[in-house]
């Protein structure tokens, strides 16, 4: 039950930072950027948080 949890935050946390990512894509600008950058650094997250048990 917990493990399952975790996959629905997991899942919902991608759809968050994919979402951030796509939405600053959409114009130009510093906010824009940091918009992709908050997206960019939550799915680097995901990803640490998936390779922590095998390293």
């Amino acid at each position: 039950m917990k493990t399952a949890i975790f996959i629905i935050l997991r899942i919902i946390v991608l759809i968050i930072c994919l979402s951030l990512i796509f939405i600053g894509q959409k114009t130009v600008g510093k906010s824009e950027l940091g918009i992709m950058l908050l997206g960019l650094a939550g799915l680097l997250g995901l990803l640490y948080d998936y390779n922590r048990k095998y390293v």
